[in-house]
């Protein structure tokens, strides 16, 4: 069957359409991105203003249309902190099933952790012993671990790249005061979460599954997407500690001509390269491969689980 999978972030709203079939690892068929920045449009107070949620409802309207046009036969859609965090969060919700027709389920930082920890374990199968997943999202960082589908240890940290831009992070570049404060910042925060961590013993393997750790790999000299995604990726923990530094210094022009990185996303990742340097130094993790299977596809894989359930 043909599945779309809308995911409302707090940088993107990202449809994804999929061929999916029992027994069968999920086929990509198409992909939609709305740069809509929703997070930018959270006012202080935090609720998210008009602007943000008028955009909000024209990004569902046209993901809707495009999976209409692709044929599909359901949609599974989803928000994440954005939507999460916002005091108006429900109010914006019922604007948009009015206006759309479409039901968002808000997802928990956990919910985040645990449906990236599966497709990560999917994807990379049993024999890859213990995982340990990083996520770094617009928003927030999630941490999955475990030996099994479903993590023993957990996280969710409001610790994303794109509120560390916004909130500690102003100036193109931003003052060296301000990368030593969000480095501090970063570090105390992941390590007042790792002792869960610690105790299930050290990860046969240390996955990285976000946009952040995708740019990080390819400008650390790592293959391009073009190459196809069952091409192995990896980024040492020696390349993450040079580049969160070698960033720093760096205009946002100068970011979006690196490989890999789009003027979009050339403002956040510094903060992401910072906080994937704090995570793999304080867990002393030697290299993180990337895996191109997240949050997404870890939806859909619950619900392909649910309908063989179901039979």
């Amino acid at each position: 069957m043909r599945l779309a999978v809308l995911d409302v972030g707090s940088n993107t709203v990202h449809l994804l359409v999929v061929d999916a079939h029992e027994g069968a690892r999920p086929i990509p068929a198409h992909s939609d991105k709305v740069e809509l920045r929703l997070a930018e449009h959270l006012t202080d107070d935090g609720i998210i203003d008009d602007d943000g949620c008028r955009l909000l409802v024209d990004a569902v309207r046209h993901a809707l249309e495009v999976a209409e046009d692709r044929g599909t036969e359901d949609l599974l859609a989803f928000a994440t902190s954005a939507i999460r965090e916002a005091s108006n969060g429900p109010e914006v919700l019922a604007a948009v099933h009015d206006q759309t027709g479409v039901d968002l389920e808000v997802l928990t930082g956990d919910d985040e952790a645990r449906l990236t920890f599966l497709a990560v374990r999917r994807w990379f199968g049993w024999s890859s012993g213990r995982l340990l997943v990083v996520d770094i999202g617009g928003g927030s960082l999630e941490l999955a671990s475990g030996v099994d589908e479903e993590p023993d240890a957990l996280a969710s940290l409001p610790l994303g790249a794109g509120r560390l831009t916004r909130t500690m992070l102003p100036g193109d570049p931003p003052s060296s005061k301000d990368v030593k404060a969000v480095r501090k910042h970063v570090r105390a925060e992941v390590a007042r979460y790792l002792r869960p961590f610690e105790t299930t013993g050290m990860p046969d393997r240390v996955v990285g599954t976000s946009k952040t750790f995708k740019q990080l790999a390819r400008i650390a000299g790592g293959p391009s997407s073009d190459e196809g995604e069952l091409v192995p990726r990896a980024v040492s923990a020696a390349d993450l500690e040079h580049w969160a530094g070698e960033l720093a210094g760096m205009t946002f022009e100068e970011r979006a001509a690196l490989p890999g990185v789009s003027p979009g996303r050339a403002p956040q990742l510094l903060a992401g390269a910072l906080v994937a340097d704090a995570v793999a130094s304080l867990l002393e993790v030697d290299e993180v491969q990337v895996c191109p299977w997240a949050l997404r596809e870890g939806i859909i894989l619950r619900r392909l689980d649910w309908m063989r359930g179901e039979l």
